[in-house]
């Protein structure tokens, strides 16, 4: 039998640890696209989104979107950009409220955001701009105006994409 000794001298390394349990994620489940690609992050492209379109309305929110174009055959592509999925970018101005309220209005539009993103089938760079109301708004219904305002995107650039050259001609 080992000493009492022996046995608070054991390294870490040494004892058995059981495998991790998993969290609770099924693999089975297909993701759509990391939160972090859908996303938009830097200020140039905040600034191309605004100078490239115009401001639409909707109910809560006002919004700007630009559908991306493939890059030219010498262009580089968007480094943080997947070609084939929307990104979204939210502005919460400090005439929201304190930084409590317009954490809690971001927290609100990005989770709305991640569960009606399918509805953008197109490579669009949306930025959305909440009304202060957002912070009081029953969460039904605000997916439900995220959802319209990405439907009335996904139509207008899908007539965008109809009405552009193709690469043929």
């Amino acid at each position: 039998m080992p000493s009492p000794r022996h046995l608070a001298t054991t390294r870490p390394s040494e004892v058995a640890h059981p495998e991790p349990a998993s969290r609770g994620r099924s693999s089975a489940r297909p993701r759509v696209a990391p939160a972090a690609i859908c996303r938009l992050r830097k200020h140039a492209d905040y600034q191309r989104v605004y100078a490239a379109s115009r401001k639409q309305f909707g109910k809560q929110m006002s919004y700007f979107f630009l559908l991306r174009q493939p890059p030219a055959s010498g262009g580089s592509p968007l480094r943080s950009a997947d070609p084939g999925t929307a990104r979204v970018g939210l502005t919460v101005g400090k005439a929201m409220g304190n930084a409590v309220d317009r954490n809690r209005i971001k927290r609100r539009m990005r989770e709305a955001v991640r569960r009606q993103l399918p509805l953008l089938r197109m490579p669009v760079d949306v930025v959305l701009h909440p009304r202060r109301s957002v912070i009081d708004l029953d969460f039904a219904t605000l997916e439900r105006e995220v959802a319209a305002v990405f439907r009335a995107i996904q139509k207008a650039s899908e007539q965008q994409a109809a009405s552009l050259p193709s690469a043929g001609d």
